[in-house]
């Protein structure tokens, strides 16, 4: 099986790095809700700690890598205008405008993706940085704690969302 140059970079955008973060939430959800002082030692609390630190970084780092990719390979050729009287169907964002039925697709789904999709990065730093600034903190402060587990699902959220839109307007379009 053969990837063409466009169809790579579409599967590394949302395959491999959406994939990535959306399953590394879970990971950090995880060990921000075993940040309890009754659920483990101090040695424990250490070595989570340690671990969770790492862990939201590298989501973010994910998160923002998705929405780069998305934002300036990806997005470009979903854009790109059709010359006068080609087919439609090699070119997503005009194709999808052209169908009534299909317009929501581009006016809803492709805002969400190219401006709320955004957010996930910005606030899975924000999370990993409270992370690194507040890590005891957060074994203590059970508000502090749900207040980031709140940041951490909104950015999955934020991602998640962006991800169906991005798998259904592949469907209903694809970039070839």
């Amino acid at each position: 099986m053969a990837l063409s140059l466009r169809e790579f970079w579409t599967a590394a955008h949302g395959m491999i790095l959406g994939a990535l973060f959306l399953l590394s939430f879970a990971g950090g959800l995880a060990g921000l809700y075993s940040l309890r002082p009754e659920l483990v030692t101090e040695l424990g609390i250490k070595e989570r700690l340690t671990r969770l630190r790492w862990g939201t970084m590298g989501m973010a780092v994910v998160s923002l890598l998705t929405v780069i990719t998305g934002t300036f390979i990806v997005y470009p050729w979903y854009r790109a205008t059709p010359p006068e009287g080609a087919d439609l169907s090699l070119f997503p964002r005009s194709f999808l405008k052209a169908d009534p039925s299909l317009s929501a697709w581009h006016t809803f789904g492709m805002e969400w993706k190219e401006h709320i999709a955004w957010f996930s990065p910005i606030l899975a730093f924000a999370v990993a940085y409270l992370v690194w600034k507040y890590g005891p903190e957060l074994v203590k402060n059970a508000k502090m704690r749900k207040m980031v587990m709140v940041l951490f699902v909104i950015a999955f959220v934020t991602a998640g969302i962006a991800g169906l839109f991005g798998a259904l307007i592949t469907k209903a379009a694809p970039i070839l």
